[in-house]
């Protein structure tokens, strides 16, 4: 599987970083982050960094072959460029490619509370197929510290990708 994973905004980053320290080895990880988001990578997490402002990247066209993409976080502002269509970075520009393409695309935007237009945004991204997976918690998995919570946020995402995973608690 060939999977893009990818940040915008500095609020949550830590999120789209821990998501490439839990996937699978085998998985081919491409990693892009916008400039707001930049923090010091760890050269042993085996990816392909991506330069946020190269939008002729390989990653950037459907012929590259990616299966997927999420977005972790994803600020209001990328949303908003996708549910309209703007491919001005990379970020934005492989997410179109992903609704062209039919591929899974999952956005995990990372404000509270939505603005309404926030909501119709997501609800036109939504109607397009793409998913719309905020970091939420669930109780019923009883975690106990902040990096249990980021686990199950990571694992639901995982599901999605239907990358096995056993990050959290599963109902019973």
């Amino acid at each position: 599987m060939k999977l893009l994973i990818a940040t915008s905004g500095a609020s949550g980053v830590n999120l789209g970083l821990k998501i490439l320290k839990l996937l699978p080895k085998e998985i081919d990880k491409h990693f892009i982050m916008t400039k707001n988001s930049e923090v010091v990578l760890d050269k042993e997490m085996n990816i392909t960094y991506h330069n946020n402002e190269d939008i002729s990247a390989s990653i950037s066209s459907g012929s590259f072959g990616s299966d997927a993409m999420i977005i972790a976080p994803c600020s209001m502002n990328t949303l908003a460029k996708i549910a309209c269509g703007i491919s001005d970075n990379l970020i934005t520009r492989c997410a179109s490619v992903m609704i062209k393409e039919h591929k899974k695309l999952i956005l995990a935007p990372r404000e509270m509370p939505f603005s309404a237009i926030a909501l119709e945004n997501m609800q036109k991204l939504a109607t397009l197929g793409v998913i719309i997976a905020p970091p939420v918690m669930a109780y019923y998995s009883e975690q106990n510290t902040l990096d249990e919570m980021e686990n199950f946020i990571i694992g639901k995402w995982f599901d999605l990708f239907n990358i096995e995973n056993n990050l959290y608690k599963r109902w019973e």
